[in-house]
């Protein structure tokens, strides 16, 4: 079994997610005030099917959830993933669909 690992690349403002140490997929975010703002998330290829995403996210937002910061999600993969796992403590302001910016 590999080993996972997600840690934070404050230089690069994602989080990364490795396997035996190769970078497998990261999560783009932008820091506001008070606000992270989840912009990408993206796994390699050669790494899909394997739960990598998901963990990725629950680590990730267990993460800004620590900091206190509202969540935003603007990544699709974010957005879905805080509507369908309950993330303890998340602060989470979702923002208005496409249609509704019109």
């Amino acid at each position: 079994m590999p080993e996972i690992a997600v840690t934070l690349n404050e230089a690069e403002s994602r989080y990364e997610i490795t396997s035996d140490g190769a970078l497998a997929g990261f999560a783009e975010f932008q820091r506001r005030p008070g606000t992270i703002l989840f912009i990408h998330t993206e796994v390699d290829p050669a790494f899909q099917g394997q739960g990598l995403a998901s963990r990725l996210a629950a680590d990730a937002l267990a993460d800004a959830v620590a900091t206190g910061d509202t969540i935003v999600p603007y990544c699709p993969y974010i957005n879905k993933y805080l509507r369908t796992h309950e993330v303890p403590g998340a602060k989470v302001r979702f923002p208005a669909a496409p249609e509704e910016r019109a």
